[in-house]
Parts: C-alpha cells; structure tokens; sequence
C-alpha cells in the first residue's frame, strides 16, 4: 500500500472501525497499523484527532441520512415507504456505534442532534404530502422516528418477510 492515502480512505476506515470496535479504537496509530502505513499520512491530513473526528461524523451524516433522502427523492413515487424499507433494512451497527459514542463525546453528541432534527424534519415532510396536518404530522414523525431509533438500538435482525409485514404495519399506523 502506498505510504500516504487519502483523506477519504482515512475516513472509510475510520467508519468502518467505529462500526466494528467503537469510537474508543479511532486513534491514529492503530489505524494507521491496520492500514499499512506511517501516522504521518494521518497528520497530512488532519491537524489533529478531534479534526479526523470531525470528518468521521461529517461523512456519517452524508451516508446516514442526506444520501438516504436523495436515493428516496430519486427512485420512489412512494417515498415513506422506500424510507422505512431502506432505514429498517439497513445495517445499523454504525448507527449504534455513533449513539454510543454521542454518550460519551460533545462534537459526537451534537451531530446525533443534527441528523435527528434532519431525518425528523424530511420524516415529517413526507407525512404532509400524504395529507397530514403540520402538527399531526409532527406527531407521528417524532412516534415513527422513536419507533426506528428502538429498534436500531434493540440488537438482532429481524427475517425479512416479518420486518417487512412490521413495515407494512407501520406505514398503515402512520398513514391512517
């Protein structure tokens, strides 16, 4: 491998160790040692720890929500429906690891808030356009939300045929 990735290839591992190991393992000589190279290709790229940090939970959002709500913008008349298929269908560990670390870190707790209020507010978007008032709409956004928060933090997957009669369920339940 070369002596010096990118910023991004940093960042991939980084989120695919704290998926795995925890936020506890994103340190720069370990990952460094795992990647085959000097911790100065770290430094080359961010000025500090807290800095890779940063990036980490930046790209989290992206992947977590922002790239979730185009792919549903883009390829669904249904969109409330590909949300629940793709949010609950998704693996959560990094989800999991990133609330973990919110508990325990500022920077990590304050991008948990902001990709909460960014995913509740695209929730509740979608439940106006189905017809709900706002403030019915801001209920049962905040009871879905809940609802998916539970379950990403509640351990084994469920077999697809009964997650996806749990989806169905659900979008009925919001929908009515």
């Amino acid at each position: 491998m070369t002596e010096q990735l990118s910023a991004d290839a940093w960042i991939k591992e980084g989120l695919k160790v704290l998926a795995k190991s925890g936020f506890t393992a994103l340190k720069a000589d370990p990952l460094a040692k795992a990647m085959g190279v000097s911790r100065g290709s770290f430094y080359w790229h961010f000025t500090d720890l807290a800095a890779f940090h940063a990036a980490v939970l930046k790209r989290w959002r992206e992947i977590a929500a922002e790239q979730i709500i185009a792919d549903v913008e883009a390829a669904s008349d249904e969109p409330l429906k590909m949300l629940l298929r793709r949010s609950f269908g998704a693996r959560l560990d990094l989800e999991r690891a990133v609330r973990n670390w919110a508990a325990f870190d500022a920077a990590a707790q304050g991008a948990v808030r902001a990709i909460d209020r960014r995913r509740l507010d695209y929730i509740e978007e979608l439940l106006g356009k189905r017809g709900l008032t706002p403030a019915t709409a801001e209920a049962r956004a905040q009871i879905l939300y809940w609802t998916f928060l539970g379950f990403a933090l509640s351990g084994p997957p469920v077999p697809a045929a009964r997650l996806q009669a749990l989806l169905d369920e659900l979008l009925a339940m919001v929908s009515a």
